[in-house]
């Protein structure tokens, strides 16, 4: 279904009573909708693709690698709901002769309803319309309505219809997925009483402005939002002697990748001062091509990014040029340079996140300006340290972990994987939750628990019968029983 001709009051009634549908449905049923809809998208690649680059330039290469993502997102999460740990089902017997008297109590996790999504400009595929939010949101029983972005508009259009269609053809109920555009339509999602949670990857500004609305609302809703994120890197002396070149090509990449529009772009690089190592990233830099923006907006505020960090006291160009209003052929790289100290002086100047293929390398003097410096960063989604065996780290990590979601010890944040041990969220502003969007417990966002005490077997969910007929993961009287 699309877009903004439709009547947001009928799309989330539709949606409300899909949910009530969507909650009955077995596992496996709702399993088998996810799968129709990764088969549909891989079956209409081509097609998707071609629009896609059309509307974002990110080429047919990346797209097509987003879609498998998407689709293989899509079957984890069936994977996911049939296995059945995600129910974190729970039996406590009664026991009468406690002191007090202990009830029979299970408990399970259970579909919070409606949730809207908004989808991103940087991944046209995977997170956006039929994305992971999407996704971990349909496996779990809620309906899901999707606020279309507008750089991909005719993309998310096309992509809806083929969602609709595959999960009518597998036998989801209607109104159990829709599509929405238009900011109005957005704010009003957010603002609508059948809309139970939100899920939000963009910016810091658009997305505290959503996150006021939903915690503002007569009924409060959860919101789950991927605001921005600076992703530090700590490079020690001795990994930068042994290794300095290496390094120095792999940030150049990364931090490039995509036009640097990643979430997890390294956008601080903290390195030992009076190295060399500037001057091998501004070598490993000075091929890469600019390259086009995803929209029109991101393009505007890059060169006002740059010229922001370049007119700051203490900072120096490494490489690539501050004044890029004039390129014609897109987004070039640009490396900055600055100390700890400076940083220490202008946090709120110089740790400010700039959406492009740009990067600061900042140097310390010791190792506790080093630890003052990254006190002073923002939450984000990865941190990453690169040192060398036998070094102590234990003080650096244990910091490293309080401010970021994932902590990688090698290669770079530029790639997130979809399993189940991933965590794809930080402290704030990275998300504004504890959870995460990015692999199988992502599907957490949208459940809640309820408890049901002395309840007749008829009524209760499966997962709680005595006999465990969906022979799934569950905790019985304290002890954990895989199957």
């Amino acid at each position: 279904m699309s877009t903004a001709t439709l009547d947001l009051t009928a799309v989330t009634a539709a949606a409300a009573a899909a949910a009530k549908v969507t909650a009955a449905a077995s596992d496996a049923e709702r399993a088998a909708w996810l799968t129709a809809v990764a088969d549909a998208l891989d079956a209409n690649v081509t097609e998707l693709v071609a629009i896609a680059d059309s509307e974002t330039s990110l080429g047919t290469v990346r797209l097509t690698g987003e879609v498998a993502r998407t689709s293989g997102q899509l079957r984890l999460f069936a994977q996911v709901i049939t296995e059945g740990s995600y129910l974190e089902a729970v039996i406590d017997h009664a026991d009468p002769g406690a002191t007090p008297p202990k009830p029979d109590l299970r408990r399970i996790l259970r579909p919070v309803g409606p949730v809207a999504v908004f989808s991103a400009s940087n991944f046209p595929f995977a997170f956006s319309v039929a994305g992971g939010d999407t996704a971990s949101a349909l496996a779990v029983g809620c309906a899901v309505i999707v606020k279309a972005h507008s750089g991909h508009l005719r993309l998310s259009e096309r992509t809806a219809e083929i969602v609709t269609e595959a999960l009518a053809q597998a036998g989801a109920p209607d109104g159990i997925f829709a599509l929405v555009s238009g900011r109005e339509a957005g704010t009003a999602l957010v603002q609508d009483p059948a809309i139970k949670a939100v899920g939000f990857t963009g910016s810091i500004p658009g997305g505290r402005a959503l996150f006021d609305l939903a915690v503002s609302r007569p009924e409060p809703i959860p919101f789950y939002g991927e605001l921005g994120s600076l992703n530090p890197v700590v490079i020690t002396a001795a990994a930068l002697a042994e290794r300095g070149q290496e390094l120095a090509a792999g940030l150049a990449a990364s931090f490039t990748m995509g036009a640097g529009q990643f979430c997890t772009k390294p956008g601080l690089i903290f390195i030992p001062a009076g190295t060399d190592f500037a001057a091998h990233v501004a070598e490993a830099s000075k091929d890469k091509p600019a390259a086009a923006m995803l929209t029109e907006r991101i393009a505007e505020a890059y060169p006002y990014g740059l010229r922001s960090v370049a007119e700051q006291p203490g900072v120096t160009l490494v490489s690539g040029t501050a004044d890029q209003d004039a390129l014609a052929d897109g987004a070039a790289p640009v490396v900055f340079s600055t100390t700890a100290a400076n940083v220490l002086a202008r946090p709120e100047e110089l740790l400010e996140e700039c959406f492009g293929p740009t990067t600061l390398l900042i140097e310390y003097a010791s190792q506790d300006e080093l630890s003052e410096a990254l006190d002073k960063v923002p939450g984000s989604l990865t941190a990453t340290l690169h040192a060398q065996p036998g070094e102590d780290i234990e003080a650096l990590v244990e910091q490293l972990s309080g401010l970021a979601g994932r902590v990688l010890f090698a290669g770079w944040p530029t790639g997130v994987a979809v399993n189940w041990a991933q965590q794809h969220g930080g402290p704030y502003p990275a998300t504004t939750s504890l959870f995460t969007s990015v692999g199988a417990t992502a599907v957490r966002r949208f459940q809640r628990p309820v408890a049901y005490q002395d309840a007749p077997e008829s009524i209760l969910h499966p997962a709680l019968h005595e006999s465990n007929p969906l022979g799934i993961p569950r905790r019985v009287d304290g002890v954990l029983n895989l199957s």
